[in-house]
């Protein structure tokens, strides 16, 4: 087993294998389960997916609040008919994340891809990458092993919870894992992976948690947008020869000490950052009366 990224890379290094395997073999371990039940499940997982991107990009998805909604369904719509500033396959990945948070606000069936908040960001990436990179479905399973990889090794050593760590536990973490799975899956080395994590990572340190009214909606929905711009910029770096100066390891322990020092009012309780503005407490007030959930 592994718990830092210095060791799944040792790992990688000395049998020579990606580190999609090293977790699969891993969850073979912890779980007792054979290959094929473990294949199974993460094929599930990127089924349960792939089905909250369509949804997310096809209908008008709306949560029950009012508040987000149609907004991925937008930005896929404007890509289709418009020469874009940012080019297709970045926002193309940015309104699959979209999408995806905005079903998870609207009750919809999601993966929490590390937690629900921040659901949006690995299933954007890969399937912004289908059309480009042409993965088989193998790929695409893989793909979810390698973010997972990541995950784990930021569950164990740091935080993957708003209420503990801030935003940047969640959506940095999930941006993070999006951006190592990605290198994996355009042919680059898990050395890359581990870089474009850091890389990743480091740009969404201090990201407070601060939701609107206390749902996972406002700002949740457009920092999983900036999560998945996030991850393929970063992953681009990776792939181009472009290290952290800062390893992995180390940035995924600044996290968790930056997470600690955090005022409580930004870390999910509703009580700062933008739920305290005028217009946050105007909208808790519509929703909920006075108190947030």
């Amino acid at each position: 087993m592994f718990h830092s990224v210095k060791e799944l890379l040792e790992i990688t290094e000395k049998r020579n294998i990606p580190i999609s395997e090293v977790m699969i073999e891993q969850e073979m371990e912890i779980h007792n389960r054979t290959r094929d039940e473990i294949i199974a499940q993460m094929d599930k997982n990127l089924t349960v997916m792939e089905q909250a991107v369509e949804r997310g990009i096809k209908e008008e998805v709306k949560s029950v609040s009012g508040l987000t909604g149609g907004d991925g369904k937008k930005l896929y719509n404007y890509i289709q008919t418009n020469d874009t500033l940012a080019g297709p396959l970045l926002l193309d990945a940015v309104a699959k994340a979209m999408a995806t948070n905005e079903v998870n606000a609207a009750m919809g069936t999601i993966c929490a891809t590390p937690t629900a908040g921040s659901a949006g960001v690995v299933p954007g990436v890969l399937f912004s990458l289908k059309d480009k990179l042409k993965p088989e479905r193998e790929d695409m399973i893989r793909f979810l092993f390698t973010s997972g990889a990541f995950g784990f090794v930021v569950a164990n050593n740091a935080s993957i919870s708003g209420a503990a760590g801030g935003c940047q536990a969640e959506v940095g973490s999930a941006a993070g894992m999006a951006a190592a799975a990605a290198v994996e899956m355009a042919g680059g080395t898990p050395k890359q992976s581990a870089e474009a994590m850091a890389i990743t990572l480091k740009n969404m340190l201090g990201l407070v948690c601060d939701p609107v009214a206390g749902l996972v909606e406002v700002p949740c929905v457009k920092r999983n947008a900036a999560g998945a711009s996030n991850a393929i910029v970063s992953a681009d770096l990776a792939l181009a020869g472009i290290e952290s100066r800062i390893p992995a390891d180390e940035v995924i322990d600044a996290m968790y000490r930056i997470g600690q020092s955090m005022p409580s009012a930004l870390r999910e309780t509703a009580e700062g950052g933008l739920a305290a503005t005028p217009t946050g407490r105007r909208l808790q007030k519509e929703i909920f009366g006075s108190k947030p959930r």
